[in-house]
């Protein structure tokens, strides 16, 4: 695969002896999204973690941008962090803070270069992208379940990130404001060309978003391939996972 952004080599991640990952690999090639989806527990959250340097895994490699983050000393780190943008199931927002201020967090804890003048053209600009245009002076309790959802997308972009990981980011959300957000992922990965590995339970969202779609099973990516493929492999697993069928589990032996 040419110059892929990020890359996982034979990772693996055990917790109390049980096994969460077992020599996951992949690439993500640049600007490219990568879906992954799996049923609740099976390691997708903890693959982000290690993405992002937040779980050291038991063994194996993890690249961003050609660079092992396993080898570099923390203060490095801490700079590709910067690089990097997260958003989580919930919105995560600071309720202290107006919608303004929250998406203004990053640039005046990172980019002290900027002046307030300048800060608030990117927040202005930020928040246009999403549709809450002349609402950085409300709080978040203000603000609707979905609009909360993409004040902290604005707050994400606020650094133009090279990488944005996704938890679940329609979790909560019903289904058309699940497909407004899940638009918001395209048109935010067209704009900036990011590279990102989207995690989700939401089929329908993973097809839309992923240039890739990648099956995590019992801690092992079992399946990747196009959206087109995904919708039609025979492969049973994703045969039962893709149809809601409630069967017995297929193992991975």
């Amino acid at each position: 695969m040419v110059d892929p952004a990020i890359s996982m080599r034979n990772v693996s991640v055990t917790f109390g002896g049980r096994a969460i990952l077992r020599n996951v690999s992949f690439d993500v090639p640049r600007g490219h999204t990568l879906a992954v989806m799996g049923l609740s527990g099976v390691g997708k959250s903890t693959t982000l973690r290690c993405l992002v340097g937040l779980q050291r895994p038991d063994q194996g490699e993890v690249y961003i941008d050609g660079q092992n983050i396993l080898e570099m000393p923390a203060a490095q780190l801490d700079i590709l962090r910067q690089r990097i943008g997260m958003v989580f199931q919930m919105p995560a927002l600071f309720d202290s803070l107006t919608i303004g201020e929250n998406v203004a967090f990053g640039l005046r804890e990172h980019a002290p270069h900027l002046s307030e003048q300048q800060i608030e053209r990117v927040v202005a600009e930020k928040l246009a992208i999403v549709d809450l245009q002349g609402m950085a002076h409300l709080y978040p309790n203000q603000l609707s379940g979905g609009m909360q959802k993409r004040a902290s997308l604005a707050r994400t972009i606020a650094t133009d990130p090279d990488v944005i990981l996704y938890d679940e980011p329609t979790t909560g959300l019903d289904p058309i404001l699940s497909m407004v957000i899940n638009e918001l992922i395209c048109d935010l990965q067209r704009r900036l060309r990011a590279t990102s590995v989207v995690v989700t339970h939401d089929i329908r969202g993973a097809l839309l978003v992923g240039h890739q779609i990648a099956m995590l099973h019992q801690g092992e990516f079992i399946w990747m391939g196009t959206p087109d493929e995904f919708r039609t492999t025979d492969n049973p697993f994703i045969v039962q996972f893709r149809e809601g069928r409630v069967e017995v589990p297929i193992r991975v032996q």
